[in-house]
């Protein structure tokens, strides 16, 4: 049953209002339906019908990683969920992984990152500004995954601490300048996750990806575009989640070894 303190995720099948909330009792709800009372979902479960002043019904449901991660408080921009959970992928990490990520933000990412991971796995999560990693380690504690999380307050003009890292994921201005730590912190073989906005960025990119032997170079842009759910008016809907930025996967490799030239007269 629900208690105060939970996080639920209520929505109208009136209007489609939706929203996360976190329980607090005395406090309520508005909407263009009506006001919601905490208190009034109290004891309730899972998918269970809450009403407002006005009688209009909400259901409540447990919500998702990707609605949270759409909602939370925000001093920077934030990744998307249809880029999120292709970085998930393409990183191939899980429970009990060490995933290391440079650009906290506001700390959608490393919230991702240590939804998966596990209690058994670490995400180590650099940002210069302190303020960036105060409101990210607020938005992961909300999400009850902060425990998993190391903040550190510095750039990588050191590099990274870790070593033998399952993933490592960059969200910099400059990323091609950090290639060459990202390298010394991977295990081999693993990869690493980079997301840049433009094309500029990603030529330099590329350039320092092959000067530091990463493989199996791989870019994209993801673009999402939901459709009514009306089945008599079954169509795309207006706007769409486009451009967010470009992602670059590649892998930690061994050098390939120089050519050697054949000896005069045995070609």
């Amino acid at each position: 049953m629900l208690a105060a303190g939970d996080l639920v995720f209520i929505w109208s099948p009136v209007k489609g209002d939706c929203f996360l909330i976190r329980l607090s009792p005395g406090a309520t709800q508005g909407s263009h339906l009506g006001q919601i009372k905490h208190g009034d979902l109290v004891g309730l479960d899972y998918g269970d019908i809450v009403y407002t002043n006005r009688g209009e019904p909400f259901f409540v449901l447990k919500p998702s990683l990707g609605e949270y991660t759409r909602r939370i408080k925000r001093q920077t921009q934030v990744i998307f969920p249809k880029d999120s959970g292709f970085i998930i992928q393409h990183l191939n990490f899980g429970p009990g992984s060490t995933v290391l990520e440079c650009g906290t933000g506001s700390g959608g990412m490393a919230t991702v990152f240590a939804h998966f991971v596990g209690d058994t796995g670490r995400v180590v999560s650099y940002d210069r500004r302190e303020e960036f990693s105060k409101l990210a380690e607020s938005n992961a504690e909300r999400w009850g995954v902060r425990h998993r999380i190391e903040f550190k307050v510095r750039g990588l003009s050191e590099g990274f601490d870790e070593r033998d890292a399952d993933a490592v994921f960059l969200d910099v201005q400059n990323p091609w300048d950090f290639i060459g730590v990202a390298r010394e912190a991977l295990a081999p073989g693993r990869h690493l996750g980079i997301l840049v906005p433009t094309y500029n960025q990603i030529e330099k990119t590329i350039d320092a990806l092959n000067q530091h032997h990463f493989v199996d170079l791989q870019i994209l842009e993801l673009m999402a575009r939901y459709l009514k759910t009306d089945p008599r008016r079954l169509r795309p809907e207006d706007t769409m989640t486009a451009h967010t930025g470009y992602l670059i996967f590649a892998a930690k490799a061994s050098p390939l070894p120089a050519k050697t030239e054949p000896a005069e007269g045995l070609e």
